[in-house]
């Protein structure tokens, strides 16, 4: 990661996020002085479970994972979160210990902002409120989705509904070959969807072996979405 952390500009970045951007630049500044940039490794921790909730978390550059662990080790991955996303905020306005586990799946640089700076822009302005339980509930919505997928999906729908989640609804039978780059291993995204990763590679050569996917690493090419999307109703 070849970004040089002591010239980068947190207020500008904060303003091209949607829970920042409808501050002022004096408010942006203010934020800023209660967040600090951490610059993370593959496998790093960001924090765990029973680790006090002191701040939120925005990725710049990179991937983080936010999972648990059974007490053999076995993990399931409740949630990934690229470039521009946050995550922790919940847990924050709780004030309680995080429950759950983030680590970085790659090279990562995070901005964390202090639940200080938050709790003091709260008071100053109802707007960010809005802001921030705007965050809040995309992600509970989000989380009742995969309730949903999990309940009412088979796994053949889930994975199916991962690749084309980018692809719009509307004229799915004009779109070309589409490309999709799987951002972390297919283990992970397996465990994602509450899949085992050998059920996720038996089915991703199964799309293959049926001429709607080509598969190159970690690249699937889409070579017919509109027969993929209806595959996964059959």
């Amino acid at each position: 990661m070849k970004m040089d952390v002591e010239q980068f500009d947190i207020p500008r970045y904060l303003s091209v996020l949607p829970m920042f951007s409808d501050l002022s630049q004096l408010e942006r500044n203010r934020i800023a002085q209660g967040c600090h940039i951490r610059r993370l490794t593959r496998g790093d921790m960001v924090f765990r479970i029973g680790e006090s909730c002191e701040a939120f978390h925005v990725v710049v550059v990179g991937q983080v994972k936010l999972y648990v662990a059974s007490p053999a080790g076995q993990e399931k991955v409740i949630e990934l979160i690229g470039p521009g996303h946050s995550f922790a905020e919940a847990m924050m306005f709780l004030e309680r210990p995080y429950i759950l586990n983030a680590q970085s799946l790659a090279d990562t640089l995070l901005i964390s902002v202090s639940k200080h700076a938050v709790f003091g822009e709260v008071e100053r302005d109802p707007r960010f409120c809005m802001h921030m339980l705007a965050g809040i509930s995309r992600r509970l919505h989000g989380l009742v989705q995969d309730v949903e997928g999990y309940s009412l999906q088979s796994g053949m729908q889930r994975l199916i509904g991962y690749l084309l989640r980018d692809v719009e609804d509307e004229d799915t039978a004009n779109i070309g070959i589409v490309t999709v780059s799987l951002p972390v291993s297919k283990a992970t995204i397996a465990s994602r969807l509450s899949l085992t990763p050998e059920y996720f590679s038996r089915v991703l050569h199964e799309l293959e072996s049926h001429g709607l996917i080509e598969i190159d690493k970690r690249e699937i090419r889409i070579l017919d979405v509109q027969r993929l999307a209806g595959y996964g109703s059959q």
